[in-house]
């Protein structure tokens, strides 16, 4: 005799859960989107890395959320304003939507637990290494972790990437020279954004 099978509305929303749940490509800005030249804050020092623009169309045709998340400890250091950062942030936002692209997400962390000025020196929980950023964006989007992969040009974007349990993490050169691997190690070096995007699997 055959049982019969009741689908329970818990189970229906764990199901509809998993389907629903977006993945995404959470991206240092910095040395992996632009040049980095130390506490870029100023449109005319704002330099795109050569293929950014394309990486993004590529991300985006995968099916992932590009998300942006930086550090920006030169707030703290009274280098330039939140202000300052709300300016260049839009101008780069409006000027890849010229090009039919954006980040569906910008996190920044104005915070540094040892230099800077109050209200912003101080250890908090959304500066890199710190998983803050990423968890935010969960909680606004809706993602899932676990099928989606972080990109930086330092040791502390990867360690971001393993504490919050992101499928893996991408490393690239175009940053800051790179340093010795101690502790986690990044899943997968590469030259570029570009390479990155080339390289991520489509999301089922």
């Amino acid at each position: 005799m055959e049982e019969n099978f009741f689908v329970t509305l818990p189970m229906m929303e764990s199901w509809f859960g998993k389907i629903m749940k977006k993945a995404a490509v959470f991206l240092d800005r910095d040395g992996v989107i632009n040049e980095d030249h130390a506490f870029v804050h100023k449109i005319e020092d704002f330099v795109y890395i050569d293929g950014v623009k394309e990486a993004l169309k590529i991300i985006k045709s995968k099916g992932y959320l590009s998300i942006l998340v930086t550090n920006q400890a030169g707030i703290a250091y009274g280098y330039y304003t939140e202000e300052d950062y709300r300016i260049l942030t839009d101008w780069m936002q409006n000027d890849l939507k010229t090009d039919s692209i954006e980040f569906d997400g910008i996190y920044f962390c104005p915070h540094h637990p040892e230099k800077g000025y109050p209200p912003y020196l101080m250890k908090c929980g959304c500066r890199k290494p710190e998983t803050g950023m990423l968890i935010k964006a969960v909680e606004d989007f809706d993602i899932d972790l676990s099928s989606s992969f972080m990109v930086g040009d330092r040791m502390s974007d990867v360690e971001t990437g393993v504490r919050a349990g992101c499928r893996g993490s991408f490393l690239v050169s175009t940053g800051k020279p790179l340093p010795p691997f101690t502790g986690n190690q990044p899943d997968f070096v590469r030259k570029n954004l570009l390479e990155v995007a080339m390289e991520l699997p489509v999301t089922s």
